[in-house]
């Protein structure tokens, strides 16, 4: 067998003069005295995942301000770390126009408002085939999704409604599900049959949960609209599920809405 290699020699330089630079010695600044996080965030280079953060921000804040829509699309990861209550803030301030939820945000988000505690040892719980067996995680949860089908309602309305009526709520200021409900900002969930510890449970109902779902999938396509022309949508720790929701539910709005939503800021915060 022949090999053949490149000449270097033969390769030509340039000077590093003409060269267009991306990184030069002020790029970042120490913020000095100032320990705020406002001027940790103004020392970050203007490059890369800084500049791409502050773009963010600033989508955002002139979405806020410019009454576009802003979409939320939520892991369970998100809710189980204890980040609930940041995202509460957002909402009772009016800046986030819809929550989208996959299952498992849903199942962390509620047991926290319910029992106080959430995410179980899921290794230990395979080896004598307890995880996600909790009794009243599957029986109060399935119970709510079938009254929402029976009700009409969609699965993130009917978690909620089911939660605001359900005392004790030990972890009620955690809840994301809550907080939406309270500050009238539609909530839905999205459900991937099978892949949630909730289907597992006896009191599963699969029209049920089908139903409801799709209704929130439903809904999801008609919040998207509010989008066009400044709108901001952020995927918060959902690898899979969410990103292709979105993705179908942005066709329909689109095929239903003249080709709009367009010019909006689509922002993933996945690892």
């Amino acid at each position: 067998m022949r090999y053949r290699e490149a000449d270097l020699s033969r390769g030509t330089t340039t000077p590093v003069a003409d060269r267009q630079n991306k990184g030069n010695p002020e790029l970042a600044s120490p913020p000095g005295a100032d320990r705020s996080f406002a001027a940790f965030l103004d020392s970050l280079p203007d490059v890369l995942a800084a500049r791409d953060l502050r773009l963010v921000i600033k989508a955002v804040a002139v979405a806020k301000q410019e009454d576009r829509g802003v979409i939320l699309l939520l892991g369970g990861h998100v809710i189980k770390v204890g980040l609930g209550p940041l995202i509460n803030v957002w909402l009772a301030r009016g800046i986030v126009t819809h929550l989208a939820l996959n299952g498992a945000a849903a199942i962390h988000d509620f047991e926290l408002a319910a029992f106080g505690g959430t995410s179980e040892d899921v290794e230990s719980g395979l080896t004598d085939g307890s995880f996600g067996m909790a009794e009243e995680t599957g029986a109060e949860m399935n119970s709510a999704i079938a009254q929402a089908a029976t009700a009409g309602q969609g699965m993130g309305e009917g978690l909620a409604a089911t939660l605001a009526e359900r005392t004790p709520l030990p972890g009620a200021e955690a809840s994301i599900l809550l907080s939406a409900q309270k500050h009238s900002v539609p909530v839905t969930v999205h459900a991937a049959i099978g892949a949630e510890i909730i289907h597992q449970h006896p009191a599963a109902d699969g029209a049920a949960i089908g139903a409801t779902s799709h209704r929130d999938f439903r809904r999801l396509a008609g919040s998207i609209p509010d989008l066009h022309q400044g709108g901001v949508v952020l995927n918060l720790g959902s690898a899979v599920l969410m990103p292709e929701v979105f993705l179908k539910a942005l066709t329909i709005a689109r095929n239903l809405g003249n080709d709009r939503p367009t010019h909006f800021t689509a922002a993933d915060f996945d690892m």
